[in-house]
């Protein structure tokens, strides 16, 4: 009689050696992140965070945001390349807590694998805790959780979640902005990671573009281009508090320019952009021009080449400048606080870009 075999974990398609290998193989870049106030390190049930260094606040507000990076991972498992999808993720997370005037404490991943390929669970992990040093703050722990079935063995997503302090009279938002105030423009990387969607769409699915082609018009392949990280303001944002008199930030994702800026503007004001203050780079045009896809609609989708906006009083313009400058950014004045009138929006763009 012979024998049978019973049905296994592994069988099913879980690999929990792998698993375990991943672990092993991130733990030196995890360290990377560490901040005074962790408490041991990963391969616990839970990150721990010394809440006690909270006691300098007179009223510690916690801010909180969670994202992921939507379908750029798809260029990224096309061209192989896993170690900057990390620097999305981060700056998805922590320029929205940011933008309240916190400071980036900890984060916490989630990775989900079609199948546990060690080296590229590591190469992604690596991306996020180089995120998380640019952006101040501490990785602290994650999951990677493999779904075989449900997923390819080369597919993947990555989400994140992100805890922030800010003392409860620092607070940015709507309510201290004033009519006469300066719209600051700071500059995207590129497309960061919103609008992938589309320009897949578009360049991909529709022109037939190769990722591997060059580009005459970007200087690099398309699939650089696309892959290119998305910028982390935080540590840039939280100078800018130190230095000016900051009344609010606007992190430019998925919905562009104009609809993030009205998130931040009070019901009786207005925000005027002047789109002839920049000009975005080649891929807006690229995407615009090669899916015929008119002004309107990029700029409902995509940010135009602004990553981030400040709102400061007129006074402080000049100050807010220098010290973005001074800290390698580049940034301008792209329009002003006005009164609400009869205007239906919070925020709009007008005039035509600079060529």
């Amino acid at each position: 009689m012979s024998e049978t075999t019973g049905a296994s974990y592994a069988a099913a398609g879980v690999d929990i050696e792998a698993g375990d290998r991943a672990v092993e193989l991130m733990k030196e870049w995890v360290k990377k992140t560490r901040r005074p106030e962790v408490l041991g390190g990963i391969g616990g049930f839970a990150g721990l965070f010394d809440a006690s260094a909270l006691k300098r606040y007179e009223r510690p507000l916690l801010a909180s945001a969670t994202d992921g990076v939507g379908t750029k991972v798809d260029i990224a498992r096309r061209l192989g390349v896993y170690d900057t999808i990390g620097h999305d993720l981060v700056a998805m997370v922590m320029d929205d807590i940011v933008v309240c005037g916190a400071e980036p404490l900890f984060m916490t991943d989630y990775i989900c694998v079609g199948k546990v390929h060690p080296e590229r669970v590591a190469a992604i992990v690596k991306g996020i805790a180089e995120g998380c040093v640019l952006a101040g703050c501490a990785l602290v722990g994650g999951e990677t959780a493999e779904h075989p079935g449900l997923l390819g063995e080369d597919d993947f997503d990555v989400a994140g979640a992100g805890t922030g302090v800010v003392e409860a009279d620092r607070l940015l938002g709507s309510d201290r902005i004033r009519e006469g105030d300066t719209v600051i423009a700071m500059a995207a990387s590129g497309l960061h990671s919103n609008g992938y969607s589309l320009v897949r769409h578009v360049l991909l699915n529709t022109a037939g573009l190769a990722l591997e082609s060059e580009v005459a018009e970007l200087g690099r392949t398309l699939g650089e281009e696309l892959l290119e990280p998305t910028k982390i303001y935080s540590l840039d944002c939280l100078a800018l508090t130190r230095t000016a008199d900051v009344h609010a930030f606007s992190h430019i994702t998925g919905g562009g320019l104009a609809a993030n800026l009205a998130r931040v503007i009070p019901d009786d004001l207005h925000a005027v952009v002047d789109r002839a203050t920049w000009t975005p780079g080649a891929i807006f045009d690229l995407v615009g021009r090669t899916g015929n896809v008119e002004r309107l609609e990029l700029e409902k989708t995509l940010n135009m080449g602004v990553g981030m906006m400040a709102i400061v009083p007129e006074e402080s313009t000049e100050v807010a400048l220098a010290t973005l400058a001074d800290r390698g950014v580049e940034a301008w004045v792209a329009g002003e606080i006005t009164g609400r009138g009869d205007k239906d929006s919070g925020a709009e763009l007008v005039g035509d870009y600079a060529k």
